[in-house]
């Protein structure tokens, strides 16, 4: 009975439950990173909670992330967000599309966001070009632009993203181990 005892005094001591916070944290961290360039995991969002867990689990004292460095990474989050939803209707509108097809963007993310990888990365392609067609009535080669701009806005997006989740990482890693 002591042996099992003894085992299980191992996984609830104080240096496994803190191995364990970290593992989860870090884990978090470089999964969400990894997402920023994969439409289908939630990166920053990963990223994001991953810096709320290290405030709470670790103490919100002691955890060496101050509550104004946690509020700035949220901020950072907020703003992949909007960009995420916004950079490839902002694109399409650069490139010359109409009002029908920044619609037909907005609407073809909603409906891609339910067809996994392939959706999200199509969704906002088509709808342009379809709204662009179907409504606005224009030519393909017109059409076609607005798409190009679709793809290029969605570039530039996920570029934002990345410098983004990157500032978020640089900023939990400065105020932990550096700062505090």
């Amino acid at each position: 009975m002591s042996i099992l005892a003894g085992i299980f005094d191992i996984f609830i001591s104080d240096g496994a439950m803190m191995t364990f916070k970290w593992t989860i944290i870090i884990a978090l961290i470089v999964i969400g990173f990894l997402g920023t360039f994969l439409p289908i995991l939630p990166g920053t969002t990963l990223i994001f909670a991953g810096c709320v867990i290290h405030y709470f689990a670790m103490g919100m004292e002691a955890s060496g992330l101050a509550w104004q460095g946690l509020v700035f990474i949220g901020i950072l989050y907020a703003l992949s967000l909007v960009l995420d939803w916004f950079s490839g209707v902002i694109g399409a509108k650069w490139f010359g599309s109409s009002k029908w097809g920044i619609i037909g963007a907005l609407v073809g993310a909603i409906i891609g966001f339910f067809f996994s990888l392939p959706g999200l990365i199509l969704g906002p392609i088509v709808g342009v070009f379809v709204f662009e067609l179907a409504f606005a009535k224009k030519q393909v080669r017109d059409a076609s632009n607005s798409t190009i701009g679709t793809v290029v806005g969605g570039i530039a997006g996920l570029i934002g993203k990345v410098i983004l989740a990157l500032g978020m990482i640089a900023w939990y890693i400065g105020d932990v181990f550096v700062i505090n």
